[in-house]
């Protein structure tokens, strides 16, 4: 199985903004997939279906960012999920906008939706997708990352998350998350 989990916050209000880049990967990802449905329950939107024979889940928890952690652990219980079978995917402050990395583990890195899921499932030990929206210049942190991307930026913004869904795609499709660091990072 595979968990495929898009952090952001739900609502029209946060569309588009630069902490909802996992829930924009998300949506990358279920048009790429041909899905169209997704169900509510366990405190997310997610749907579930197989691409050559494993079992695919695409998720954004509705909890709002600091408690992305809730709907992880629920999902994980209930369908029998592994850390290693966990990708989650966010923005990060501290690289340029559009920028993807790959980790296999590590600290929260100041990021509560990140940390949430740490306290939930109980583990550092799980794969992450980061996608740069770089520090403001000018403005506050909480300011700037429930703000859309400028114009400019948007272009970089979405390059990145292209990215970030071939990275899933191919971890889905059985390349292992060491060759994907080798490929991506």
């Amino acid at each position: 199985m595979k968990l495929i989990v898009g952090l952001g916050n739900p609502g029209k209000k946060y569309d588009r903004t630069k902490h909802n880049m996992g829930f924009m990967t998300i949506d990358k990802l279920m048009d790429e997939y041909g899905q169209t449905q997704m169900k509510k329950d366990f405190e997310a939107e997610y749907c579930k279906f197989k691409v050559d024979g494993e079992t695919v889940f695409l998720v954004k928890p509705l909890t709002f960012m600091n408690e992305s952690g809730r709907a992880v652990n629920f999902l994980m219980g209930y369908y029998q999920i592994q850390p290693d079978e966990l990708m989650v995917i966010h923005d990060d402050l501290d690289m340029p906008i559009g920028k993807v990395r790959l980790r296999t583990k590590g600290s929260a890195g100041g990021h509560n939706g990140i940390k949430s899921i740490i306290s939930a499932v109980g583990t550092k030990d799980f794969s992450r997708i980061k996608i740069g929206i770089q520090h403001p210049a000018k403005q506050s942190v909480v300011n700037w990352v429930l703000t859309p991307f400028s114009k400019d930026e948007e272009p970089v913004a979405l390059a990145g998350i292209d990215q970030a869904a071939t990275m899933v795609k191919d971890w889905v499709s059985g390349t292992s998350i060491d060759q994907l660091m080798n490929k991506y990072n």
